[in-house]
């Protein structure tokens, strides 16, 4: 716990967090800093938040920005959960704005085996059980140690191959490149408090709980975050083609609640050791809690970066990039062997010491409340908000 929040770092006052934050009475996004338990307008130093992270020396112009106090940090943190998005009240927004946002896949042995799982299951949670019991048995349940796209990879691939159990999801898992797909559209993410969405057809499913960096438009990556990859299994399962459905949803996914700015503090080799806990609290009484840690990625994060942007592949605006989870969900909700699946109002918590906590509340994708502040709106916003506009 920190003097702030319990959604902050422990070490809130030691640190730099940016972030986005509505304005009911402009009808559009602030940038905001943390500084001193408020939360202060640093919209001067640049119009969005993907050209806040384009300064080098963005920590020193944020800390030598004036005072400009907008509210306590605490009363908008609780703010946000209570608005779940609703544009007539403060409430904090997924901090990236123009980003690209973009995810890695099975980054983690035990979530590449549910992969595998999933496919060979095509889609049917009462499956699952019986070929993960099949799967482990053939290809063992720790593959942390194996390096994607080493020799040892590939000779495990042929081995597979000769036993008809090779996977589109093991290729990626350990062959020499990475799964990045993308995730949602720029400005579609939510943030605290904000509902996540689940495809109303979905019958299994579930959060996601990653990393994730906030990289600048020459792959340098600025600091970092907590997101919600919210995923629907059953649709993935059926088909890898179907991966947009399964993945990019209204509200299907959260960002935040600030942005942690890398320095002499917390870097990459801070991300490289983090420890990210889920917990998942459903109204019929259920409590899942799971560990995502990051020192058992199979693929580094500074790699993961190189495989998303270089001269195949750049992005003017930057880019938010999930990291991939650990969290492989076969704990038994409903029925035995069914596994774990979201029910509405599960309260879904994704933390870690040193970046805060994200917190939301499950719907469905068409119930939420529809997305409409695009681009489009957000460069009309910014006209307004022009001087002598």
């Amino acid at each position: 716990m920190n003097e702030f929040h319990p959604f902050l770092p422990q070490d809130a006052g030691n640190n730099n967090l940016i972030g986005r934050i509505w304005d009911p009475d402009a009808q559009g996004p602030r940038l905001v800093t943390v500084r001193d338990g408020m939360l202060h307008d640093i919209s001067a130093l640049a119009p969005t938040f993907s050209a806040l992270l384009e300064f080098d020396d963005l920590p020193t112009r944020i800390a030598q920005a004036p005072d400009a106090p907008l509210l306590a940090v605490s009363d908008c943190l609780e703010a946000s959960l209570d608005a779940e998005g609703d544009p007539a009240t403060w409430h904090l927004l997924a901090p990236c704005d123009l980003q690209a946002i973009k995810a890695c896949g099975v980054t983690f042995a035990s979530s590449m085996l549910e992969r595998v799982i999933e496919e060979q299951a095509r889609g049917d949670s009462q499956k699952a059980a019986t070929l993960r019991e099949t799967v482990t048995s053939l290809i063992g349940d720790d593959l942390s140690r194996l390096t994607p796209g080493s020799a040892e990879a590939e000779a495990l691939k042929a081995k597979l191959v000769e036993l008809d159990v090779w996977s589109q999801y093991l290729e990626v898992g350990i062959g020499p490149d990475a799964e990045v797909f993308t995730k949602s559209q720029p400005m579609s993410a939510v943030g605290l408090g904000h509902r996540v969405g689940i495809h109303p057809a979905s019958k299994w499913n579930n959060p996601e709980p990653e990393v994730v960096l906030a990289v600048d438009s020459r792959g340098q990556v600025r600091g970092a975050t907590l997101g919600n990859d919210v995923n629907l299994r059953d649709v993935e399962g059926r088909s890898a083609l179907l991966l947009g459905k399964a993945k990019d949803n209204n509200a299907s996914c959260a960002i935040g609640p600030f942005v942690r700015l890398f320095d002499d503090d917390f870097d990459i080799d801070s991300v490289r050791a983090l420890e990210v806990t889920l917990d998942v609290r459903g109204e019929d009484g259920f409590h899942l809690d799971a560990v995502s840690s990051m020192n058992q990625i199979s693929r580094d994060p500074l790699d993961l970066v190189g495989q998303t942007l270089g001269t195949h592949h750049q992005y003017p605006d930057g880019f938010m990039l999930f990291l991939g989870t650990l969290f492989a969900p076969t704990q038994d909700r409903d029925t035995q062997g069914s596994g774990f699946t979201h029910h509405l109002e599960d309260v879904v918590t994704i933390a870690t010491p040193t970046l805060g906590a994200l917190v939301n509340r499950v719907d469905t994708s068409d119930r939420i409340r529809p997305w409409q502040f695009g681009s489009g709106a957000l460069l009309n916003y910014l006209v307004r908000q022009r001087p002598g506009a």
